[in-house]
């Protein structure tokens, strides 16, 4: 059972995609809008929910245009995946690589700053562990989008 009673079988589980779009070798990093319902304030990447029947790609494209405006070239192999917590309910996070070379970042109601940042600086402003692992190894793997790769119908 978990704290409000709920079997662990029965609880909400969370299916998310997080993209770490990097442009001249720095992190799009977004801050958190204060009235977020999760992590208000907090630093991260572009990132959210896998919709019913969405393909987790096509989330992580869908995601990264809606908050920050970027069309951005996501390689479709997955850099990371790890299990976390949002709010009470557990999540599980699908990470990707995403190259932008050009745009301006149009912020959703979602975030109200962001900042380009090296990994140090995204390590230093970001609170959670194992997003900061999953955007170093997003940026060690490089850019290496194989050719027709954007036209792949997902994960």
């Amino acid at each position: 059972m978990t704290r409000n009673g709920k079997d662990r079988e029965s609880a909400p589980f969370v299916a998310a995609v997080e993209v770490f779009v990097v442009r001249e070798g720095r992190l799009l990093a977004m801050r958190r809008a204060r009235d977020s319902e999760a992590a208000a304030g907090a630093w991260d990447a572009p990132s959210g929910r896998v919709r019913p029947g969405e393909q987790p790609l096509a989330a992580a494209r869908r995601e990264v245009r809606e908050e920050s405006g970027l069309e951005v070239e996501i390689d479709p192999r997955p850099v990371a995946s790890y299990v976390a917590k949002r709010n009470e309910d557990d999540m599980m996070v699908v990470a990707y690589r995403g190259e932008s070379d050009e745009g301006e970042v149009i912020l959703s109601h979602e975030h109200d700053e962001f900042a380009w940042m090296t990994i140090g600086e995204f390590a230093a402003a970001c609170p959670f562990p194992l997003l900061v692992q999953a955007a170093r190894r997003a940026l060690t793997i490089g850019r290496a989008i194989p050719a027709g790769a954007q036209d792949s119908p997902g994960v």
